[in-house]
């Protein structure tokens, strides 16, 4: 004997699949993002660690990047940048944060990250700057 779905099990069942895709699709974005959060703070350790911390009021030879997206350049309390910097006048962003770290002495000539001179490939710099967006 053969048995009719109702368009309530029907619903239900639709339903189901739905939510499972969604969760699945959910799981692969999560997964994607963490990825690409290990990538640019492998890209943060090679290039910037050296100098610069990742944690909050952890001040090194350069001032920590906790929180640089959205801080005015020169402004963190508790450390001594050059003249250059204080006066650079930068709110850093995206696209800011790209420039500086392509190339640190065109966008604030007299800055004090010597021996730095940037980086060239704009995969590591994109990499590093989604990295510094999520330290809030």
């Amino acid at each position: 004997m053969r048995r009719s779905i109702t368009g309530a099990t029907r619903s239900a069942a639709m339903g189901a699949i739905g939510a499972a895709l969604f969760c699945a699709l959910m799981s692969v974005a999560v997964a994607a993002k963490e990825e690409a959060s290990e990538e640019g703070k492998l890209a943060f350790n090679n290039a910037c660690r050296t100098c610069h911390s990742f944690k909050p009021n952890d001040n090194r030879l350069g001032p920590t990047l906790h929180g640089i997206v959205g801080r005015k350049s020169g402004s963190l309390d508790g450390f001594q940048f050059s003249s250059a910097m204080k006066s650079a006048g930068i709110t850093w962003d995206d696209s800011s944060l790209d420039k500086f770290i392509a190339n640190p002495d065109q966008v604030v000539h007299g800055n004090a990250m010597k021996p730095y001179g940037g980086i060239a490939d704009a995969s590591e710099r994109h990499k590093i700057v989604d990295y510094l967006k999520t330290l809030k």
